[in-house]
């Protein structure tokens, strides 16, 4: 019985088959010509060049991504590569005592100063008094802060002589110490050998922001304040030492500078940029292990013109141009005499710094009409220089030679 509402259809009127729409097939489609002369198979292939080229433009663009990201890297945290106060682990916790054993009698004492923007700074200080007339090693028996650093001998020092040092980018003073105290002792048996002149060496080391118990954090405009403030430290130093002395009858004083690797930057901005005080000659300048600048180091590790690192240069925040800086000099002391002498110490082996940027340093000095000795120590790598025997007796003998050529004022 049929249904009410329900229209019979025919069973002829019922599709047999259903087409469902597909998606066309990307499989090569291979069609047969029906050719009564010639009974071959013809292949027409259909290729998409949108997937050939897809992958290596998502590579390469990854590539440049990846390479874009690490040159922003490196310009944002320049710094932190440059400057490394952090360097060893302990390096900020190192102790002056822990290293007094090794220092061959000398006693360092730490003194506190500011520089110009108000940051904390920390120095390392001894005093050493040379010549003849001298039967030993005469330091500060204190190492109180509010002690006076020259204790009264026999005979009045007929000169001061200061040596400023500047540390390379890593670790701190406190391990250098030892090296730096033999150079000392060098200098002191060498200076038995000079007749009728007394004097006070005093030697202060830097630690710049940041490094070891300075505060704050280091950049070259920092480290250009921090090397001021130690040198009016060493000037009100002076001041104290010859008290009211009149100005016919001072004690005259020479300065040296001495850096090591950046601390050579350092050094020649000093020079070259700070006013010094009248009653402090700069005498020599002594560069160990130096660059020309920090754009050459670039360079220098990055030789590959196909990477873009080294062409980050205009970017950088720190220069140190030593290069530049020896031209300053020389024209800032053209017209007293005599001009400061700078000493070059290289390392035969460095694997940092190739030998190349210390010729140019030479070749500077010769072009700007500055005096010059370079020395280059057998077998030394660049953070080694001063701990080979050779290293130190270089710098001794070219501070005795400094020293017992000064004339004193009488």
């Amino acid at each position: 019985m049929p249904f009410r509402g329900v229209t019979r259809l025919p069973i002829r009127a019922i599709p047999i088959r259903a087409s469902i729409p597909s998606r066309p097939s990307t499989t090569p489609r291979i069609s047969i010509a029906d050719n009564s002369n010639c009974n071959t198979f013809a292949c027409s292939r259909r290729y998409h060049l949108e997937g050939l080229v897809l992958a290596p433009v998502i590579f390469s663009g990854l590539f440049v991504a990846l390479w874009t990201w690490k040159c922003f890297m490196m310009v944002t945290f320049q710094n932190k590569i440059i400057y490394m106060p952090g360097l060893p682990p302990n390096a900020r916790r190192e102790k002056i005592q822990d290293y007094a054993s090794r220092c061959g009698g000398l006693q360092w004492r730490e003194e506190r100063t500011r520089a110009a923007d108000g940051t904390d700074l920390a120095l390392c200080v001894t005093d050493v008094d040379l010549g003849s007339g001298v039967a030993s090693t005469s330091t500060s028996t204190s190492t109180s802060t509010s002690a006076s650093p020259f204790t009264p001998t026999p005979g009045r020092p007929d000169m001061a002589f200061y040596v400023l040092y500047f540390q390379g980018n890593a670790s701190s003073i406190p391990p250098r110490l030892p090296d730096l105290s033999s150079a000392l002792c060098m200098l002191k048996r060498q200076s038995m050998q000079w007749h009728g002149k007394n004097v006070r060496c005093t030697m202060v080391c830097l630690s710049y922001r940041g490094y070891w118990t300075s505060r704050g954090r280091p950049t070259e405009k920092g480290l250009n304040m921090d090397a001021a403030a130690a040198l009016n430290w060493i000037s009100q130093l002076h001041y104290k030492f010859r008290g009211g002395e009149a100005e016919e009858s001072r004690t005259s004083a020479k300065l040296v500078l001495w850096g090591q690797s950046i601390g050579a930057g350092v050094a020649t901005n000093l020079a070259a940029e700070a006013p010094i005080s009248a009653d402090v000659h700069l005498d020599s300048i002594i560069l160990e292990t130096p660059f020309t600048s920090i754009r050459a180091m670039l360079e220098v590790l990055y030789p590959q013109k196909w990477l873009p690192y080294r062409h980050l240069w205009p970017f950088l925040r720190s220069q140190l141009d030593s290069w530049k800086n020896l031209g300053i000099i020389s024209q800032k002391y053209r017209n007293r005499a005599p001009p400061p002498e700078v000493f070059i110490l290289e390392a035969a082996k460095d694997e940092l710094v190739p030998p190349e940027l210390s010729q140019k340093l030479y070749d500077r000095c010769l072009d700007v009409h500055l005096p010059v000795t370079r020395r280059a120590v057998a077998g030394a790598f660049h953070n080694d220089a001063m701990f080979r025997g050779e290293g130190r007796r270089a710098v001794s003998e070219f501070l005795s030679y400094r020293i017992s050529s000064t004339r004193v004022r009488t």
